[in-house]
């Protein structure tokens, strides 16, 4: 006999369409990229499967171990990673998620391979470390045309093969990036790793890297100090004449989150090494590859927000309390309008920046812009994630707060971006530095925002006023991050104004650039448009 019956859950078998989400077929419609949103739906499709979402889970559930040796001895340095991961990186290479773009000779191609990462994104974080390094390296890898002749195809090929064999004979290449050292994090000048030229124009590399991830990669950009300064070489874990390279992984990090992918501390022992760009020039090359990598912390962001909304949503519109729908519930309302409108700003912001790198390439002026809108958005989108998934996470109260839910593990990958590729000091500053090296880039982005200048007064106030900050350059540096997040909020409500629903610009610009705000979501003030808001977040169909 049975002691309960379950009711009043709600259910959600295998998850929520990834891809239906207004800002993301707004944003191609805009671009002129709709015929590739069929795409987007796959890749969203196939996230919300019962097959994406069962990958996702057992790829977190087993996360890589370490082998350093084999049976009898014999240093193999390898990471043992669960099936269900290297199934993940076969779908994202074959969604173009990779180095695809650089080799796309349709319209849109970063602006497509965005809309698709944020669709793709849900099913698992971990793995798109890989995939989002083997995007960015290529611009920095053409810093040496011979690499970049040989390797750039294999780079942007929609396979993936895992297995460590020498580079010429694989159809496709993973890349990581191998920067940060233990006595400096993300001071890379300080870094103490050397590299010593020889008569063959190979360098022989000895040091130790306390943060690499993703070492099954086929080859590194990792940096080491020459007697020019700090320079950048391409660094392959296996050689030409098949033998392993003097690359020890040491161990693997016991992190937060970020589970499925493993990050490493490893040593080159006289490791053989490649130059890629000039001696000296080691910052400059790897920037390119890591202005790439903060595009995608941008993104990622505005995925675990959108997801972290969406789930809140449905959650609130199957479930009654006290008496009525929980999404009707007045307060409810008003927190998911809140988390919906910051998720919005978000995932705008992050696929404007996708639109502006397509741009750039022809557009001297474009580049300006999306040097300091990148800088300025990864900042402030990024340090937005941990609070905007805790509140998702309460929404589903107690049920949100286990395992089953999947909320934890997004909670747990929400500090991620804004650790990673500079965290929030460093992101504020770089806006500062690129401000001091390129003046024109604020001339850019001031340029941009009063596009929408006129149509709120709020945005006018915020403007000016921000127009201000910038008078008083003896305090700048310990003013950065409100300055810099002042640019970010500006710079997302010009963009929603011109670009977002009338409902959700009203409601960014009066609370986030006006004084008509809490310090915690769910503070919005009477007379928004909380049901129009609302609806846009929730998802409408279940996928099975």
């Amino acid at each position: 006999m049975a002691t309960h019956e379950v009711t009043n859950q709600a259910v959600q078998p295998f998850g929520l369409d990834t891809a239906d989400y207004a800002p993301i077929t707004d944003a191609l419609r805009r671009a002129g990229a709709a015929q590739r949103l069929p795409e987007v739906l796959a890749a969203g499709e196939l996230a919300s499967s019962r097959h994406g979402v069962e990958l996702g889970d057992l790829a977190e559930a087993h996360p890589p171990t370490l082998r350093t040796h084999d049976r009898y001895g014999h240093r193999v340095d390898e990471v043992v990673y669960d099936p269900a991961y290297h199934q993940l990186m076969r779908h994202a290479t074959d969604l173009g998620l990779h180095g695809t773009p650089w080799a796309d000779d349709q319209a849109n191609p970063h602006l497509v391979r965005a809309a698709k990462l944020l669709a793709w994104g849900p099913a698992d974080a971990g793995h798109l470390c890989p995939i989002s390094m083997t995007y960015a390296v290529v611009p920095a890898l053409r810093h040496n045309p011979e690499l970049s002749r040989r390797y750039e195809a294999q780079l942007t090929v929609r396979a993936y093969d895992p297995e460590l064999a020498p580079l010429d004979t694989k159809r496709s290449l993973i890349a990581g990036m191998s920067m940060t050292e233990k006595q400096g994090g993300s001071d890379v000048r300080a870094n103490t790793t050397t590299a010593v030229p020889q008569a063959d124009g190979s360098y022989r590399i000895v040091g130790h890297k306390w943060f690499t991830s993703a070492p099954m990669s086929d080859f590194f950009l990792t940096l080491a100090q020459t007697p020019a300064g700090v320079t950048c070489f391409f660094v392959p874990r296996v050689l030409p004449d098949g033998s392993r390279n003097a690359i020890l992984l040491q161990r693997l990090k016991d992190k937060l989150g970020n589970r499925s992918n493993a990050s490493s501390e490893i040593e080159y022992d006289n490791a053989i090494g490649w130059l890629v760009g000039e001696e000296g020039r080691g910052v400059p090359t790897i920037v390119e590859m890591v202005n790439m990598t903060r595009l995608d912390c941008t993104l990622g962001t505005a995925t675990l927000m959108r997801v972290g909304v969406q789930q809140a949503a449905f959650h609130a519109a199957h479930r009654k309390a006290f008496g009525a729908d929980l999404i009707d519930q007045p307060l409810m309302r008003n927190v998911l309008a809140d988390l919906a409108v910051e998720a919005e700003a978000a995932t705008t912001a992050a696929l404007w920046l996708a639109d502006l790198t397509d741009r750039a390439a022809d557009d001297a002026q474009t580049a300006l812009l999306r040097r300091i809108g990148l800088s300025v958005s990864k900042y402030y989108i990024c340090k937005r994630g941990p609070v905007h998934a805790a509140e998702a996470l309460e929404c589903l109260g107690g049920n949100g707060y286990v395992e089953e839910s999947r909320m934890p593990r997004l909670y747990r990958e929400a500090p991620l971006p804004s650790v990673w590729e500079g965290s929030g000091n460093v992101a504020a500053l770089d806006t500062l530095r690129a401000i001091a090296k390129q003046p024109e880039t604020l001339n850019a982005y001031f340029d941009e925002v009063r596009k929408a200048a006129g149509v709120d007064k709020n945005l006018d106030r915020a403007l000016a006023s921000l127009e201000q900050q910038f008078s008083d350059f003896d305090s700048m540096q310990y003013r950065a991050r409100n300055v810099v997040g002042t640019m970010a909020k500006v710079l997302h409500g010009s963009l929603l104004l011109r670009f977002g629903h009338p409902a959700v610009a009203e409601t960014y610009t009066r609370t986030r650039l006006g004084a008509d705000w809490g310090d915690v979501f769910g503070t919005l003030p009477t007379g928004v448009d909380v049901g129009s808001i609302i609806e846009r977040a929730t998802p409408k169909a279940s996928m099975q």
